[in-house]
C-alpha cells in the first residue's frame, strides 16, 4: 500500500485502500462508486441502504443487497410506500436483511416521502442533483465524510419528514451516486468516474 491511500491488488489494479479488502468491495468500487446515477429507484435504494448501514460496515450491507432488494420490492418506492404493519413484521422475520424495526419503518416512511417529493420536484434525481457541489480543485488524497452540501441535503430531507438521513449518510450517498468523485488520485477508477460525470446529463 502506498502512503497516499492507494492499494495495488494482485490483479495490478490501483484502488482506493478501502476497496481492496473483499471481492465485493472491488466490484462495487470499480463499477459503481462515484459513477453518476439518475434513476430514481437506484437513488432511493442507496439512501435506504445507507440508513441501514448506520453502526455497521458497508460490506455487511453490500453482501445483503440482493436480499434487501427482494424484501423491499426492488426499492420501487411507490410500492414500498404501501407497506403496512404486516410488511414490517414480515421484514423483521427476514434473516437475509438487517432486522432493525426503526430502520425498516424509516424506509417505509421515506418511500412515502419520496412519492411526495416526486410530486413536488418532478423526480428524485432532479431534486438530489441540485445538491451537487462545485468540483474540488487540487489533489484528492483523502476522502471527506461531511460537506456543506451534504448538511444542506440532510437538513432539507429531514424538513420533508425523511428519517436516518444525517449529513454523513447524505455525503456517503453523494459519493456513491456520483454527485462527487472521491476516488483518490492514483486510483484507476478515478478517470473512468470523471469521464462518466463529464458525459452525464444532469436531471
Amino acid at each position: 500500500m502506498s502512503e497516499d491511500g492507494i492499494v495495488v491488488g494482485e490483479d495490478r489494479v490501483a484502488r482506493c485502500r478501502w476497496a481492496d479488502s473483499a471481492p465485493e468491495y472491488r466490484a462495487y468500487h470499480d463499477t459503481e462508486w462515484g459513477f453518476p446515477v439518475s434513476e430514481d429507484v437506484r437513488l432511493f435504494e442507496k439512501l435506504s441502504l445507507e440508513g441501514f448501514q448506520a453502526g455497521l460496515s458497508w460490506l455487511t450491507i453490500l453482501r445483503k443487497r440482493e436480499a434487501f432488494r427482494r424484501a423491499f420490492a426492488r426499492f420501487e418506492f411507490e410500492r414500498v410506500a404501501r407497506f403496512d404493519e404486516g410488511d414490517v413484521e414480515r421484514l423483521l422475520a427476514d434473516a437475509g436483511i438487517v432486522r432493525h424495526r426503526g430502520k425498516i419503518e424509516a424506509v417505509i416512511n421515506n418511500a412515502r416521502r419520496a412519492v411526495e417529493l416526486v410530486q413536488a420536484e418532478g423526480s428524485l434525481a432532479h431534486y438530489v442533483w441540485h445538491f451537487e457541489p462545485e468540483e474540488r480543485t487540487g489533489r484528492m488524497d483523502r476522502p471527506l465524510s461531511v460537506t456543506t452540501e451534504s448538511k444542506a441535503l440532510a437538513k432539507d430531507l429531514k424538513r420533508r419528514g425523511w428519517r436516518f438521513v444525517g449529513p454523513t449518510t447524505a455525503y456517503a450517498f453523494m459519493q456513491a451516486m456520483g454527485l462527487v468523485n472521491d476516488h483518490l488520485d492514483g486510483c484507476d477508477a478515478r478517470a473512468s468516474a470523471d469521464q462518466a460525470r463529464e458525459g452525464f446529463k444532469r436531471p
